[in-house]
């Protein structure tokens, strides 16, 4: 029984992600555009980002409202941004009895890379799973995605 249990919660973890990815797309060391954000998954995801040798930048704001209170700010991508980064979550959870050796945090998703140099979207992932394994398989998506020298 308990053989069933765990390979039918292996059956689940593995429907938990979905994934569009154009292999080879990706240039590794360059200027990756990210949205200012803090919370515990996007930042991880940046950070990630860092680790393997992007250069991870927000841009800068600028508010295009005539009197400076108008909500349309703009972002001003900086020179040679080649990727754009976008990431959203639905729940972020601490979840110490599930996540126990995996980061303790419980991440529901969706990141999307974007090329600025074609046009296309180069990554979609729409996910959810514990912080580690979660980054774990972004470093295995930007495996695949990477130009291989």
């Amino acid at each position: 029984m308990k053989k069933i249990i765990a390979l039918f919660s292996l059956i689940l973890m593995t429907a938990c992600n979905s994934v569009y990815i154009k292999p080879g797309t990706m240039e590794p060391n360059t200027i990756v555009h990210a949205d200012p954000a803090g919370t515990g998954f996007e930042r991880a995801m940046k950070e990630h980002l860092e680790k393997r040798g992007y250069d991870v930048r927000i841009g800068k704001q600028r508010n295009s409202g005539k009197d400076g209170l108008s909500s349309s700010d703009t972002t001003v991508l900086p020179k040679n941004t080649r990727y754009i980064f976008r990431s959203s979550y639905s729940t972020e959870s601490f979840m110490p009895w599930w996540c126990v050796f995996n980061g303790f945090w419980w991440w529901k998703f969706s990141v999307s890379i974007a090329d600025q140099k074609t046009g296309e979207e180069i990554l979609s992932w729409r996910g959810r799973g514990c912080q580690n394994s979660s980054l774990r398989k972004l470093d295995r998506f930007l495996d695949e995605l990477e130009i291989k020298k």
